[in-house]
Protein backbone atom coordinates (compact mmCIF):
# COMPACT_ATOMS: atom_id res chain seq x y z
CA UNK A 1 0.00 0.00 0.00
CA UNK A 2 2.44 2.64 0.96
CA UNK A 3 4.29 2.54 -2.68
CA UNK A 4 0.34 2.23 -4.31
CA UNK A 5 0.32 5.68 -2.02
CA UNK A 6 3.53 7.07 -2.61
CA UNK A 7 2.62 6.63 -6.50
CA UNK A 8 -0.66 7.99 -6.61
CA UNK A 9 0.92 11.23 -4.32
CA UNK A 10 3.01 12.20 -7.94
CA UNK A 11 0.63 11.11 -10.17
CA UNK A 12 -2.26 12.70 -8.69
CA UNK A 13 0.46 16.36 -8.07
CA UNK A 14 1.20 15.91 -11.99
CA UNK A 15 -2.89 15.45 -13.21
CA UNK A 16 -3.92 18.19 -11.20
CA UNK A 17 -1.43 20.17 -12.35
CA UNK A 18 -2.55 19.38 -15.84
CA UNK A 19 -6.00 20.12 -14.80
CA UNK A 20 -5.27 23.75 -13.68
CA UNK A 21 -4.02 24.84 -17.23
CA UNK A 22 -7.18 23.89 -19.03
CA UNK A 23 -9.01 27.12 -20.21
CA UNK A 24 -12.99 27.87 -19.95
CA UNK A 25 -13.07 27.53 -23.65
CA UNK A 26 -11.75 23.89 -23.53
CA UNK A 27 -14.26 22.92 -20.75
CA UNK A 28 -17.24 24.47 -22.77
CA UNK A 29 -16.66 23.52 -26.12
CA UNK A 30 -16.83 19.66 -26.06
CA UNK A 31 -14.87 17.03 -24.88
CA UNK A 32 -11.82 16.19 -28.14
CA UNK A 33 -12.60 13.10 -30.17
CA UNK A 34 -11.39 10.15 -27.83
CA UNK A 35 -10.59 12.40 -24.88
CA UNK A 36 -11.51 10.70 -21.73
CA UNK A 37 -10.35 11.41 -17.71
CA UNK A 38 -8.21 9.04 -16.42
CA UNK A 39 -7.26 9.36 -12.49
CA UNK A 40 -3.37 8.87 -10.71
CA UNK A 41 -3.86 5.17 -11.35
CA UNK A 42 -4.49 5.26 -14.92
CA UNK A 43 -8.11 4.44 -15.15
CA UNK A 44 -10.57 5.60 -17.01
CA UNK A 45 -13.52 8.08 -15.07
CA UNK A 46 -16.26 8.19 -17.08
CA UNK A 47 -18.93 7.30 -15.36
CA UNK A 48 -20.75 9.72 -13.16
CA UNK A 49 -23.22 8.77 -10.80
CA UNK A 50 -25.93 11.49 -9.20
CA UNK A 51 -27.41 11.15 -6.04
CA UNK A 52 -30.81 13.11 -6.39
CA UNK A 53 -31.87 12.57 -2.82
CA UNK A 54 -30.91 10.95 0.54
CA UNK A 55 -34.53 9.85 0.88
CA UNK A 56 -36.37 6.29 0.48
CA UNK A 57 -39.62 5.00 1.12
CA UNK A 58 -38.36 1.42 2.16
CA UNK A 59 -35.15 2.33 4.41
CA UNK A 60 -33.59 -1.36 4.08
CA UNK A 61 -31.86 -2.59 7.14
CA UNK A 62 -28.40 -2.32 5.80
CA UNK A 63 -29.05 0.72 4.39
CA UNK A 64 -31.33 3.31 6.28
CA UNK A 65 -32.34 3.82 9.81
CA UNK A 66 -36.38 3.70 10.79
CA UNK A 67 -35.52 6.91 13.07
CA UNK A 68 -32.78 9.79 14.43
CA UNK A 69 -32.44 10.89 10.73
CA UNK A 70 -31.81 13.89 9.44
CA UNK A 71 -32.38 14.80 5.66
CA UNK A 72 -30.83 16.84 3.37
CA UNK A 73 -32.65 20.35 3.26
CA UNK A 74 -34.75 21.28 0.00
CA UNK A 75 -32.56 24.14 -0.18
CA UNK A 76 -29.34 22.54 -0.06
CA UNK A 77 -30.51 19.83 -2.54
CA UNK A 78 -29.19 20.33 -5.96
CA UNK A 79 -31.63 21.79 -8.72
CA UNK A 80 -32.38 20.61 -12.38
CA UNK A 81 -30.19 22.97 -13.59
CA UNK A 82 -27.19 22.55 -11.35
CA UNK A 83 -27.61 18.83 -12.01
CA UNK A 84 -27.69 19.84 -16.01
CA UNK A 85 -24.59 22.23 -15.59
CA UNK A 86 -22.48 19.42 -13.78
CA UNK A 87 -23.73 17.16 -16.88
CA UNK A 88 -22.41 19.50 -19.23
CA UNK A 89 -19.13 19.85 -17.36
CA UNK A 90 -18.57 16.01 -16.94
CA UNK A 91 -19.59 15.82 -20.70
CA UNK A 92 -16.44 18.20 -22.21
CA UNK A 93 -13.82 15.77 -19.86
CA UNK A 94 -15.30 13.24 -21.33
CA UNK A 95 -17.75 11.53 -19.08
CA UNK A 96 -20.10 9.31 -20.75
CA UNK A 97 -22.83 7.49 -18.67
CA UNK A 98 -24.57 9.03 -15.66
CA UNK A 99 -26.98 7.08 -13.36
CA UNK A 100 -28.95 8.68 -11.55
CA UNK A 101 -29.20 7.65 -7.85
CA UNK A 102 -30.44 8.09 -4.21
CA UNK A 103 -32.17 7.13 -1.64
CA UNK A 104 -34.90 6.79 -4.14
CA UNK A 105 -34.25 8.86 -7.16
CA UNK A 106 -38.04 9.30 -8.20
CA UNK A 107 -39.03 10.90 -4.87
CA UNK A 108 -37.82 14.00 -6.52
CA UNK A 109 -40.91 15.76 -7.97
CA UNK A 110 -38.72 17.16 -10.89
CA UNK A 111 -37.33 13.68 -11.96
CA UNK A 112 -38.64 13.99 -15.35
CA UNK A 113 -37.06 17.50 -16.09
CA UNK A 114 -33.52 16.18 -14.48
CA UNK A 115 -34.02 13.58 -17.26
CA UNK A 116 -34.93 15.78 -20.11
CA UNK A 117 -32.00 18.29 -19.38
CA UNK A 118 -29.38 15.28 -18.80
CA UNK A 119 -30.32 14.56 -22.65
CA UNK A 120 -30.03 17.31 -24.07
CA UNK A 121 -26.20 17.29 -23.20
CA UNK A 122 -24.48 16.62 -25.90
CA UNK A 123 -21.18 13.64 -25.28
CA UNK A 124 -24.01 12.10 -22.37
CA UNK A 125 -24.24 8.33 -24.05
CA UNK A 126 -26.42 6.89 -21.57
CA UNK A 127 -28.60 7.60 -18.72
CA UNK A 128 -29.55 4.69 -16.16
CA UNK A 129 -30.72 4.62 -12.59
CA UNK A 130 -31.39 2.67 -9.68
CA UNK A 131 -34.52 2.64 -8.09
CA UNK A 132 -36.46 0.38 -5.84
CA UNK A 133 -38.75 -0.15 -8.31
CA UNK A 134 -42.09 0.64 -6.11
CA UNK A 135 -43.52 3.99 -8.32
CA UNK A 136 -42.13 2.18 -11.67
CA UNK A 137 -45.28 0.99 -12.85
CA UNK A 138 -46.81 3.92 -12.81
CA UNK A 139 -43.50 5.78 -13.90
CA UNK A 140 -41.88 4.09 -16.43
CA UNK A 141 -42.94 5.37 -19.71
CA UNK A 142 -42.82 8.70 -18.58
CA UNK A 143 -39.29 8.53 -17.59
CA UNK A 144 -38.29 6.77 -21.04
CA UNK A 145 -39.93 9.30 -23.10
CA UNK A 146 -37.90 12.06 -20.75
CA UNK A 147 -34.56 10.50 -21.68
CA UNK A 148 -33.96 7.53 -19.51
CA UNK A 149 -32.25 4.13 -21.13
CA UNK A 150 -32.38 1.80 -18.49
CA UNK A 151 -32.82 0.51 -14.66
CA UNK A 152 -31.86 -1.15 -11.99
CA UNK A 153 -34.20 -2.57 -9.64
CA UNK A 154 -33.88 -3.24 -5.97
CA UNK A 155 -35.00 -6.77 -4.88
CA UNK A 156 -33.77 -8.90 -2.23
CA UNK A 157 -36.39 -11.24 -2.17
CA UNK A 158 -39.78 -12.14 -3.88
CA UNK A 159 -41.15 -13.48 -0.80
CA UNK A 160 -44.24 -11.37 0.72
CA UNK A 161 -43.26 -12.35 4.40
CA UNK A 162 -39.07 -12.05 4.16
CA UNK A 163 -39.07 -9.43 2.24
CA UNK A 164 -40.12 -6.63 4.79
CA UNK A 165 -37.24 -8.39 6.94
CA UNK A 166 -34.90 -6.56 4.75
CA UNK A 167 -36.87 -4.27 2.68
CA UNK A 168 -38.57 -2.64 5.14
CA UNK A 169 -41.98 -1.79 3.20
CA UNK A 170 -41.43 -3.34 0.28
CA UNK A 171 -44.28 -5.09 -1.79
CA UNK A 172 -42.84 -7.64 -4.20
CA UNK A 173 -46.33 -7.46 -6.08
CA UNK A 174 -45.38 -3.74 -6.56
CA UNK A 175 -41.86 -4.01 -7.28
CA UNK A 176 -42.36 -6.98 -10.13
CA UNK A 177 -45.53 -4.80 -11.79
CA UNK A 178 -42.62 -1.95 -12.04
CA UNK A 179 -39.82 -4.33 -13.49
CA UNK A 180 -42.34 -5.45 -16.01
CA UNK A 181 -43.26 -2.12 -16.92
CA UNK A 182 -40.01 -0.90 -17.28
CA UNK A 183 -39.45 -4.02 -19.76
CA UNK A 184 -42.48 -2.72 -21.57
CA UNK A 185 -41.26 0.51 -21.87
CA UNK A 186 -37.64 -0.47 -23.12
CA UNK A 187 -35.65 0.50 -19.92
CA UNK A 188 -33.24 -2.08 -21.16
CA UNK A 189 -31.28 -4.34 -20.31
CA UNK A 190 -33.12 -4.90 -16.93
CA UNK A 191 -30.79 -5.65 -14.15
CA UNK A 192 -32.03 -6.88 -10.59
CA UNK A 193 -29.73 -5.80 -7.32
CA UNK A 194 -29.96 -8.29 -4.42
CA UNK A 195 -28.42 -7.92 -1.31
CA UNK A 196 -27.69 -11.00 0.79
CA UNK A 197 -28.15 -10.85 4.13
CA UNK A 198 -26.92 -13.91 6.43
CA UNK A 199 -30.14 -15.14 8.52
CA UNK A 200 -32.53 -13.19 6.17
CA UNK A 201 -32.42 -14.01 2.60
CA UNK A 202 -29.94 -16.65 2.02
CA UNK A 203 -32.93 -19.08 1.06
CA UNK A 204 -34.27 -16.59 -1.56
CA UNK A 205 -31.01 -16.18 -3.65
CA UNK A 206 -31.98 -19.78 -5.87
CA UNK A 207 -35.93 -18.10 -6.92
CA UNK A 208 -34.18 -14.63 -7.60
CA UNK A 209 -31.52 -16.75 -9.71
CA UNK A 210 -34.41 -18.55 -11.67
CA UNK A 211 -35.69 -15.29 -12.60
CA UNK A 212 -32.54 -15.40 -14.97
CA UNK A 213 -33.85 -18.28 -16.82
CA UNK A 214 -37.51 -16.59 -17.11
CA UNK A 215 -36.40 -13.74 -18.68
CA UNK A 216 -33.58 -11.90 -20.14
CA UNK A 217 -32.79 -9.84 -16.96
CA UNK A 218 -29.21 -9.85 -15.37
CA UNK A 219 -29.52 -10.70 -11.25
CA UNK A 220 -26.84 -9.55 -9.43
CA UNK A 221 -25.79 -10.37 -6.37
CA UNK A 222 -23.86 -7.79 -4.33
CA UNK A 223 -21.93 -8.60 -0.72
CA UNK A 224 -22.84 -6.33 2.27
CA UNK A 225 -20.71 -3.33 2.99
CA UNK A 226 -20.48 -1.91 6.20
CA UNK A 227 -21.21 1.97 5.61
CA UNK A 228 -21.32 4.78 7.92
CA UNK A 229 -21.01 4.36 11.67
CA UNK A 230 -24.76 3.26 12.61
CA UNK A 231 -26.34 0.17 13.42
CA UNK A 232 -26.50 -0.39 9.36
CA UNK A 233 -22.42 -0.66 9.47
CA UNK A 234 -22.66 -3.36 12.62
CA UNK A 235 -25.51 -4.99 10.65
CA UNK A 236 -23.34 -5.21 7.56
CA UNK A 237 -20.31 -6.85 9.39
CA UNK A 238 -22.70 -9.42 11.42
CA UNK A 239 -24.15 -10.77 8.44
CA UNK A 240 -21.93 -10.60 5.57
CA UNK A 241 -22.47 -13.80 3.36
CA UNK A 242 -19.93 -14.25 0.76
CA UNK A 243 -20.76 -14.45 -3.41
CA UNK A 244 -19.04 -17.99 -2.62
CA UNK A 245 -21.30 -19.12 -0.70
CA UNK A 246 -23.83 -17.87 -2.85
CA UNK A 247 -23.08 -19.20 -5.66
CA UNK A 248 -22.28 -22.30 -4.49
CA UNK A 249 -26.22 -22.55 -3.20
CA UNK A 250 -27.18 -21.61 -6.89
CA UNK A 251 -25.02 -23.76 -8.66
CA UNK A 252 -26.51 -26.79 -6.33
CA UNK A 253 -30.15 -25.82 -6.83
CA UNK A 254 -29.79 -25.33 -10.30
CA UNK A 255 -26.68 -26.56 -12.10
CA UNK A 256 -23.56 -24.93 -12.89
CA UNK A 257 -22.88 -21.92 -14.08
CA UNK A 258 -20.98 -21.04 -17.01
CA UNK A 259 -18.41 -17.87 -17.18
CA UNK A 260 -19.35 -15.24 -19.73
CA UNK A 261 -16.24 -13.21 -20.69
CA UNK A 262 -16.47 -9.56 -19.96
CA UNK A 263 -16.28 -6.93 -22.73
CA UNK A 264 -16.10 -3.98 -20.01
CA UNK A 265 -13.11 -4.48 -17.89
CA UNK A 266 -15.06 -1.90 -16.08
CA UNK A 267 -17.63 -4.09 -15.24
CA UNK A 268 -18.11 -4.54 -11.42
CA UNK A 269 -20.14 -7.95 -11.65
CA UNK A 270 -18.58 -11.58 -12.43
CA UNK A 271 -20.69 -13.10 -14.98
CA UNK A 272 -22.55 -16.41 -15.37
CA UNK A 273 -25.57 -18.01 -17.42
CA UNK A 274 -27.49 -21.03 -16.57
CA UNK A 275 -27.74 -23.17 -19.31
CA UNK A 276 -30.81 -21.96 -21.59
CA UNK A 277 -31.08 -18.97 -19.79
CA UNK A 278 -31.59 -15.51 -21.87
CA UNK A 279 -30.80 -13.74 -18.70
CA UNK A 280 -27.52 -13.44 -16.99
CA UNK A 281 -26.00 -13.95 -13.08
CA UNK A 282 -23.66 -11.88 -11.58
CA UNK A 283 -21.79 -11.46 -8.81
CA UNK A 284 -20.80 -8.09 -7.39
CA UNK A 285 -18.12 -8.53 -4.56
CA UNK A 286 -16.18 -5.80 -3.13
CA UNK A 287 -15.17 -7.52 -0.17
CA UNK A 288 -14.13 -11.05 -1.17
CA UNK A 289 -13.11 -9.59 -5.06
CA UNK A 290 -12.25 -6.52 -4.89
CA UNK A 291 -12.78 -4.61 -7.81
CA UNK A 292 -11.35 -1.38 -7.05
CA UNK A 293 -8.00 -1.88 -9.80
CA UNK A 294 -11.05 -1.12 -12.75
CA UNK A 295 -13.01 1.25 -11.06
CA UNK A 296 -14.71 3.86 -13.48
CA UNK A 297 -16.62 5.54 -11.29
CA UNK A 298 -17.15 9.10 -9.60
CA UNK A 299 -20.08 9.82 -7.20
CA UNK A 300 -22.32 13.39 -6.29
CA UNK A 301 -23.94 13.34 -3.77
CA UNK A 302 -27.50 15.42 -3.27
CA UNK A 303 -25.95 18.06 -1.91
CA UNK A 304 -23.25 18.82 -4.15
CA UNK A 305 -20.36 17.00 -2.97
CA UNK A 306 -17.93 15.07 -5.06
CA UNK A 307 -17.53 11.58 -2.86
CA UNK A 308 -14.38 10.47 -4.93
CA UNK A 309 -14.70 6.79 -3.55
CA UNK A 310 -17.79 4.85 -2.36
CA UNK A 311 -15.27 3.17 0.44
CA UNK A 312 -13.34 6.93 1.41
CA UNK A 313 -14.44 9.49 3.04
CA UNK A 314 -12.91 11.96 0.81
CA UNK A 315 -15.52 14.37 -0.66
CA UNK A 316 -15.10 17.87 -2.68
CA UNK A 317 -17.40 20.41 -2.80
CA UNK A 318 -19.44 21.43 -6.06
CA UNK A 319 -22.43 23.38 -5.24
CA UNK A 320 -20.07 26.23 -3.52
CA UNK A 321 -19.18 26.56 -7.41
CA UNK A 322 -22.50 26.03 -8.40
CA UNK A 323 -23.77 28.63 -6.75
CA UNK A 324 -21.50 31.05 -6.95
CA UNK A 325 -20.79 34.38 -8.86
CA UNK A 326 -20.33 34.98 -12.38
CA UNK A 327 -21.78 33.75 -15.69
CA UNK A 328 -23.09 30.73 -16.63
CA UNK A 329 -19.60 29.18 -18.45
CA UNK A 330 -17.38 30.89 -15.35
CA UNK A 331 -19.72 27.83 -13.20
CA UNK A 332 -19.65 25.21 -15.90
CA UNK A 333 -15.62 25.83 -16.09
CA UNK A 334 -15.17 25.74 -12.24
CA UNK A 335 -17.32 23.06 -11.71
CA UNK A 336 -15.03 21.19 -14.39
CA UNK A 337 -12.03 21.80 -12.71
CA UNK A 338 -13.30 20.95 -9.43
CA UNK A 339 -14.72 17.18 -11.56
CA UNK A 340 -11.22 16.84 -13.37
CA UNK A 341 -9.18 17.75 -9.88
CA UNK A 342 -11.53 14.81 -7.99
CA UNK A 343 -10.70 12.59 -10.92
CA UNK A 344 -6.92 13.44 -10.24
CA UNK A 345 -6.95 12.69 -6.25
CA UNK A 346 -9.34 9.75 -6.38
CA UNK A 347 -8.37 7.19 -3.92
CA UNK A 348 -7.97 2.95 -4.81
CA UNK A 349 -8.55 0.23 -2.68
CA UNK A 350 -9.84 -0.20 0.57
CA UNK A 351 -9.44 -2.14 3.94
CA UNK A 352 -12.77 -4.08 4.69
CA UNK A 353 -11.26 -6.99 5.80
CA UNK A 354 -9.29 -5.16 8.09
CA UNK A 355 -12.49 -4.07 9.35
CA UNK A 356 -11.97 -0.28 8.68
CA UNK A 357 -14.94 1.16 6.67
CA UNK A 358 -16.34 4.71 5.70
CA UNK A 359 -17.72 6.76 8.71
CA UNK A 360 -19.04 10.19 7.41
CA UNK A 361 -22.39 8.88 5.21
CA UNK A 362 -24.40 5.99 5.35
CA UNK A 363 -25.05 4.17 1.62
CA UNK A 364 -28.22 6.48 1.81
CA UNK A 365 -26.90 9.54 1.41
CA UNK A 366 -23.96 8.90 -0.95
CA UNK A 367 -25.91 7.27 -3.90
CA UNK A 368 -24.45 3.98 -3.90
Amino acid sequence: MSADNGRSNVMRTAAVASVSTISPITLTAGRPAGAVPRDGFGRVIDYLRISLTDRCTLRCRYCMPTHGLTFIDDESLLTAAEIQIVAEAAAGLGFRKIRLTGGEPMLRRDILGILERIRAVDGIDEIAMTTNGARLAEMAERLAKAGLNRVNVHVDSLDAERMPRLMRWGEPESIMAGILAAEAAGLTPIKINVVVARGYNEEDVVDLAKLSVEHPWDVRFIELMPLGGGEEANFSIDRYVSNVSVRRRIEEALGPLEALANSDPSNEARNFRLSGAPGRIGFISPVSEPYCGTCNRMRLTADGKLHLCLLHDDEIDVRAALRGAGSLDVRRSAVALLLARAVAEKPTGHALREGVHTLDRRMHSIGG
